[in-house]
């Protein structure tokens, strides 16, 4: 059997290569180029050791039968890009505590609901629910049933962001002292957010290119970095049902390389200081 180390260098053949590009477009929607045969190869030779496998040939011909989900979550999971940090880009979350929390206290907003899609493990949708804290401390009573979901199509991540614990590397990616201090438990090495963060904060299981329908209706929704990885029909498709998913005059946030231009006329876009969301526009 060869290594974990042999097979992440192996050469894959283009058989099989378009294989795993096959089942990873029609099962979530990446989309691979003609040229990305090293990608597959080095993400996938650990899956290799894990589960047995001889080659990366066994395992596409496994993907190819169909007939073990278990696999083909473990390869989504291994192809999946889980890049996040503690308040990524800044600008939203300034957003979020200028222009859409104040606006949701102004018209009596009871329950109001807050979406991080693809949310990795979990630093979006809390550091959502740490703004939304820091909202509400000179504000007793407003915004009552303020809700944060995050979802994720890989069960391992969202296990992670499940037990709001996180390591010093993550603690140095975009968390300032002050709020560390404020909001996070210190368990050897290892911090934890305390209760009135991860309370607000629930997660789900979701794949985007399926019907999330079933979720409700949504006051704003994060979608951040993930369109990217779609062909331009999935794109088109996924932000049509994200519309159908927001409130009246719901809000929108997109990565900073992507854009509504040639997908959706529904919006109009609010600028803050440092960046822009997409607000949906009156029927």
């Amino acid at each position: 059997m060869k290594t974990a180390s042999l097979a992440s260098q192996e050469q894959i053949s283009q058989q099989d290569y378009e294989s795993i590009r096959d089942f990873l477009q029609q099962s979530c929607g990446i989309v691979l180029g003609d040229n990305k045969h090293y990608l597959v190869s080095s993400r996938l030779g650990r899956l290799l050791k894990e589960q047995g496998l001889s080659s990366l040939s066994e395992l596409a011909a496994r993907l190819r039968e169909d007939s073990d989900p278990q696999l083909q979550a473990w390869v989504i999971d291994a192809m999946t890009t889980n890049e996040t940090s503690w308040f990524r880009d800044g600008y939203p979350f300034e957003i979020l505590r200028n222009i859409i929390l104040p606006e949701l206290v102004a018209e009596g907003a009871r329950n109001p609901r807050i979406w991080s899609a693809a949310c990795a493990t979990g630093q979006e949708p809390y550091s959502i629910s740490i703004v939304i804290e820091e909202f509400l401390r000179n504000r007793a009573g407003v915004l009552p049933g303020i809700q944060v979901l995050g979802t994720d199509i890989s069960p391992r991540v969202l296990e992670d962001a499940q037990s709001a614990r996180f390591d010093e590397m993550a603690m140095r990616r975009g968390i300032s002292g002050p709020l560390r201090e404020r909001y996070f438990e210190k368990e050897g090495e290892i911090w934890r957010l305390k209760q009135i963060v991860r309370d607000r904060v629930v997660f789900k299981q979701v794949n985007l290119l399926q019907s999330f329908s079933h979720l409700g209706k949504f006051d704003c929704i994060f979608c951040r970095n993930v369109l990217i990885y779609f062909s331009s029909s999935v794109k088109k498709d996924i932000l049509e049902r994200l519309t159908e998913s927001l409130r009246p005059r719901g809000y929108l946030f997109l990565g900073g390389s992507e854009s509504l231009a040639n997908y959706s006329d529904r919006f109009e876009t609010v600028r803050g200081p440092s960046g822009h969301v997409y607000r949906l526009k009156e029927c």
